[in-house]
């Protein structure tokens, strides 16, 4: 049987059974779909992962691995039950090389702790989330992650150089490495972004930046939305690529003054945190050119973080600010649509809009410099016809944002949230080729089965009876 394959591959402490220890993996950041795993299990060696994978594949179990579980669009909900993989234990850094400016960590560490690690040498990892206190960097590379200062350095492929990667059938492969990828294709892109669906990253050799000689980091505040987004197409179009381009509406501004006391007014209709970066010479004049198309965009005030103290203070608010939302209601619901930043003003009207139609409170905090959208649908999930509102309006809002040109995701991914618009966005034999590449890693599709194609869990729902019995 199953669990005792697994006993023999594990300690006791490392194995979870108990309805209510699994409860606590039924679900990620995105809490309207649930369903619990059938067995839990913490590896903490590559040996690990390639035994239990294996048992699995003897016993015909799906599997798929897990993170922190800080992901918004179901990425790791245990679609048809089986064994989930937690990897939060396998948490070291393996290797810090500054001179060849590379690392090498395991997939459960936290984002954060890598930069920390770092930051005595005057380095750091540039990929940030704003779940980055939190969110693991092997979950950074099932979803190609973002975060705020995405718009000049990247997402997590960018800085992700290789991978020990453990394929469904149990095989260890090493793509790429401390110099990159080498000759042929880039099985590194292929992999990160791919949500699971093809294997098991068990060590990741990620890219480390020097940190910027200076900052200059902005808050301008706006009476209207409009303003805001003007504002942001005007510093791009002035051939300014800001490390970070944030904008937080009225809602949000409300929840995480009163979450963190920063001093945002509370009358403002949104506010930008506008940060510039690099070399010290010419970076007061990018500073000042910034402020002036913020004023001439109608801001009433633009304020500088003068010390390390306060910008620090103003990036906590902004990457709290999800957190901060619960003080807004019981439950939300967080979109991750994109468009051209041109676009922005009509689609956050449009966003209004659909919150009169389904009668629901919408608040926006976003990456404006990429067009990146995060509305954020605040319901009580114990009521049903609420329930309903929000996946209608979350659809209403993912329709505006193709129709305009966009995507229906920056950085959450696919996961089980989007299914239906992988059609929507790709002509089928795009998601042909898609589903072969697929087929070709995980031909029995027992690796995180159900995710991000409407036609990849259809034989894996259940039979749940018969996977009780194996074990």
């Amino acid at each position: 049987m199953l669990l005792d394959d697994l006993r023999r591959i594990l300690p006791p402490e490392a194995i979870l059974t108990a309805p209510s220890d699994l409860a606590v993996y039924e679900c990620d950041g995105f809490t309207i779909e649930k369903n619990q795993p059938d067995v839990v299990v913490f590896p903490t060696t590559t040996e690990q992962i390639v035994h239990i994978v294996k048992t699995c594949g003897a016993n015909h179990v799906p599997f798929l691995p897990r993170g922190a579980g800080t992901s918004l669009a179901g990425g790791c909900l245990p679609v048809g039950g089986g064994v989930m993989i937690a990897l939060t234990r396998m948490k070291r850094i393996l290797e810090i090389n500054y001179r060849d400016r590379y690392a090498i960590v395991e997939p459960g560490l936290v984002n954060l702790w890598l930069t920390n690690q770092l930051k005595p040498h005057g380095f750091h990892y540039a990929p940030d989330p704003s779940s980055q206190g939190a969110c693991t960097i092997g979950g950074n590379v099932a979803t190609n992650s973002g975060g705020p200062h995405t718009l000049k350095y990247g997402v997590t492929v960018n800085h992700v150089l290789g991978l020990e990667f453990i394929l469904p059938d149990g095989q260890v492969r090493n793509v790429g490495g401390p110099l990159g990828d080498y000759l042929g294709y880039d099985l590194t892109g292929v992999l990160v972004g791919s949500e699971g669906t093809l294997g098991i990253a068990s060590k990741v050799w990620v890219r480390i930046t020097r940190n910027p000689e200076a900052y200059g980091t902005l808050l301008g505040v706006f009476a209207a939305v409009e303003d805001a987004t003007n504002c942001i197409s005007d510093i791009i179009g002035a051939g300014i690529i800001p490390a970070a381009l944030e904008m937080m509406d009225q809602l949000i501004i409300q929840a995480v003054e009163a979450a963190f006391q920063f001093g945002f007014p509370l009358d403002a209709g949104a506010v930008l945190i506008m940060e510039v970066d690099g070399l010290a010479a010419g970076l007061e004049e990018e500073v000042e050119r910034i402020t002036q198309l913020a004023m001439k965009n109608g801001a009433r005030e633009v304020r500088r973080a003068m010390t390390e103290t306060e910008r620090h203070k103003l990036w906590k608010c902004r990457k709290q600010a999800f957190g901060a939302v619960g003080r807004l209601a019981p439950s939300y619901c967080t979109q991750d649509g994109v468009v051209p930043r041109t676009q922005l003003p009509h689609m956050l009207r449009r966003i209004q809009e659909i919150g009169r139609q389904f009668d629901l409170r919408i608040a926006n905090v976003f990456h404006a410099g990429d067009g990146n959208l995060h509305p954020i649908l605040l319901f009580d999930e114990r009521d049903a016809e609420q329930v309903r509102r929000v996946l209608e309006a979350s659809h209403a809002i993912l329709e505006e944002c193709l129709a305009l040109g966009g995507s229906v995701t920056g950085e959450h991914g696919i996961g089980v949230e989007k299914l239906d618009f992988m059609p929507r966005m790709f002509a089928p034999e795009d998601l042909s080729m898609m589903l072969r590449l697929r087929k070709a890693f995980n031909p029995d599709d027992r690796c995180s089965p159900g995710k991000m194609f409407p036609t990849a869990g259809a034989c894996i729902e259940a039979n749940k009876a018969g996977r009780r019995a194996a074990l």
